[in-house]
């Protein structure tokens, strides 16, 4: 199963801030046209990024998915084209098992900074990156059973 879920209320309120209303209303990551290849995250509130300011900035979102998958958090095309704004890891890599975590209840965050001459303006509901799902392989002498299970974000 692949799905993307709202993170607990809870963990909503000790990342971002307690309002029941923009929690039940903003939306989970959906592909745009139908041969989309990513998800597009939605941002949950307006915010400015100056030249040269770097953000981390809540999704609201986690994400359930196979054991061999991963998800990639991209930055959009748009914004390193026209604004010359990108994410400072480059791209996220969320592990299947990062869902439900203890620490963060698999809160996925991402981190822009803008290296560019203009603010970056965006307004709540705007898309602010995008999630693409990939299958991964394992070397043929991978062995599962030297890994513990994640019981937190590390």
């Amino acid at each position: 199963m692949r799905k993307f879920e709202k993170i607990s209320y809870e963990q909503f309120k000790k990342d971002f801030m307690d309002d029941k209303e923009l929690y039940d209303t903003y939306l989970l990551p959906r592909r745009s046209t139908i041969n989309a290849a990513a998800y597009d995250f939605f941002a949950l509130y307006d915010y400015v990024l100056k030249p040269g300011e770097i953000k981390k900035i809540p999704t609201g979102v986690k994400v359930i998915m196979e054991s061999d998958d991963a998800l990639l958090l991209l930055d959009r095309s748009s914004m390193g084209f026209k604004y010359n704004v990108r994410f400072c890891n480059q791209v996220g890599v969320i592990d299947a098992d990062y869902y439900d975590n203890s620490d963060n209840n698999g809160h996925m965050w991402i981190c822009i900074q803008n290296e560019g001459k203009k603010d970056y303006v965006v307004k709540k509901g705007d898309r602010m990156c995008q999630g693409m799902f990939i299958k991964y392989l394992k070397t043929d002498d991978d062995d599962d059973s030297e890994f513990v299970t994640r019981t937190s974000n590390y």
